[in-house]
């Protein structure tokens, strides 16, 4: 099998949900995404309140509640790592504009007990957890009209958006921009949206 049919077969497993394949991509990845955010986040101060585990667990959240839903066509271990070097800089300057949106001082935040004990938290969840993609895309499809849960499950059956349209009508790309949008609103939903 040629590497770029494995990676393809490895992609489409993931997008289906299976806890090996991302346990896998986490530990391939990760150790690419933090690095690139921890020589990205040169204030100092920002790493006071946000911790590069922190923006890289939301990275895969994204990520694996996106790819549930076929919204990437990654062709190669490059395209994957871009993209996820891409959603990387992408949150961390997200976490930056609120911190200075809400005027914070970093030097001078205090957290009382529960905000810390919810920091504290946030740290148990472990890559794995994060990325149980059966469970991330039935809370997805929850949230879905029942078009767009025909949308995601033609795409994680493997179908090109051109065959997704073809079967549902449209464009290819009217196609995307509603499984774009539907992700965008699902993700805020459930509190991993930017």
């Amino acid at each position: 099998m040629a590497e770029q049919d494995l990676f393809t077969d490895f992609m489409r497993r993931v997008r289906a949900g299976d806890e090996l394949a991302a346990e896998e991509l986490v530990r391939k990845f990760e150790p690419i995404v933090r690095r690139e955010l921890r020589f990205n986040m040169t204030d100092r101060r920002m790493g006071r309140t946000v911790d590069s585990v922190d923006i890289c667990q939301s990275v895969w959240s994204s990520f694996f509640l996106r790819s549930a839903a076929g919204q990437y066509d990654l062709e190669t271990p490059n395209h994957l790592v871009k993209l996820l070097l891409s959603m990387a800089k992408n949150k961390l300057v997200s976490q930056a504009r609120q911190q200075h949106r809400q005027k914070r001082d970093v030097v001078r935040t205090e957290l009382d007990g529960k905000k810390i004990e919810c920091l504290s938290d946030r740290h148990q969840e472990t890559p794995s957890a994060i990325v149980s993609g059966k469970e991330l895309l039935a809370i997805m499809k929850a949230q879905m009209s029942p078009e767009e849960r025909q949308v995601a499950d033609l795409r994680c059956q493997g179908h090109s958006w051109a065959e997704v349209a073809l079967r549902l009508g449209g464009t290819a790309q009217a196609r995307r921009m509603q499984m774009d949008r539907a992700a965008d609103r699902v993700a805020q939903q459930i509190g991993i949206g930017e």
